[in-house]
């Protein structure tokens, strides 16, 4: 089976792709290697996935990419998107270009080749400030609270009409605050870890009290995993992809002091625009349709996220 995975330099995808590679799958890889954090990690993690040779890459852009014709692969896994909350804030029409125009281009691809099923990456922070918790999928989704959140929730209404005009079969996963090794270097995850890590100070927002649903990119992976071969046909759905145990900023941490065995040095500022107070996924519809079962608890999470930033602090990543 022939597997376009977008976005496979990145976090995510570079998990995905590793996995597909695993199982014996070909893979066909998309990414335009932009800049939003350094192109240097997403360089080592295309090396990474250049060692198999089922692996087929190309430096494109979602927008304009014609890929999707002239490769004709049996299913889609759309991970690449303009990330981070803050940064649509403030450039919020690069979101519109890419998260929607790109999707957009792909779906009209997909229809036009028949692709049998198109995974795509939605977001935990679609839900908002919605008060209600945990967050399900059938919760109304009335207060997206930025820019990038807006153009997550855009796409989940652009794959239900393309799915209710062309039959085609779209899912789409709401991510909860993925962490993990290779991780970006915006998130709290690896931000944290460095800063402790090398004694600096970073910044805590808000009084800690704020909470976030952290899901070790492992769990993230087989929930992915398990969506592509959709052995329960699932032809239209949003799904939940989270750990389902939220943790307070203030115990996230001091998790990190744990691992590290360091004191964290911290400024705390005020909340930034675009955040929301709490993030906690029912993940019941995605143990009923996915097997999904997540594993790995925050601290042994952390434990492997920070061995993977010693092992690299060497590697020449200038946000290393």
């Amino acid at each position: 089976m022939k597997i376009l995975v977008t976005g496979c330099a990145g976090f995510i995808g570079s998990h995905v792709s590793e996995k597909l590679l695993q199982l014996g799958y070909e893979v066909i890889g998309i990414d335009n290697i932009n800049s939003y954090y350094d192109p240097m990690q997403k360089l080592k993690n295309l090396e990474i996935l250049n060692k198999y040779e089922n692996f087929y890459f190309s430096k494109e852009d979602i927008v304009t990419t014609n890929i999707i014709n002239d490769t004709k692969p049996d299913r889609i896994c759309h991970l690449a998107a303009m990330a981070g909350v803050r940064y649509s804030i403030e450039h919020p029409e690069e979101y519109v270009k890419v998260n929607i125009g790109g999707f957009i281009n792909l779906l009209e691809q997909a229809v036009k080749n028949n692709i049998s099923n198109f995974v795509y990456a939605s977001s935990s922070s679609v839900y908002g400030l919605n008060e209600k918790i945990p967050f399900s999928e059938t919760d109304e989704i009335v207060s997206c609270n930025s820019p990038y959140a807006a153009s997550k929730r855009s796409m989940e209404v652009f794959a239900n009409t393309y799915n209710q005009l062309y039959n085609l079969p779209l899912i789409g996963l709401r991510f909860f605050t993925v962490y993990g090794p290779r991780g970006r270097p915006d998130m709290a995850p690896y931000k944290f870890l460095k800063a402790v890590l090398n004694g600096d100070e970073f910044k805590k927002y808000g009084d800690g009290s704020s909470m976030r649903d952290y899901t070790y990119i492992s769990d993230i992976v087989d929930g992915i995993i398990s969506s592509i071969i959709n052995n329960k046909s699932i032809s239209c759905e949003v799904i939940n992809l989270g750990n389902s145990t939220p943790v307070s900023l203030n115990e996230f941490i001091k998790t990190c002091e744990d691992v590290t065995n360091r004191k964290a040095n911290y400024k705390q500022i005020e909340e930034q625009l675009g955040d929301v107070p709490v993030t906690y996924a029912n993940i019941s519809k995605a143990k009923e349709l996915l097997d999904y079962d997540p594993k790995v608890n925050l601290k042994d999470g952390l434990t492997n996220t920070y061995n993977w930033l010693v092992s690299n602090i060497d590697d020449n990543y200038s946000n290393i």
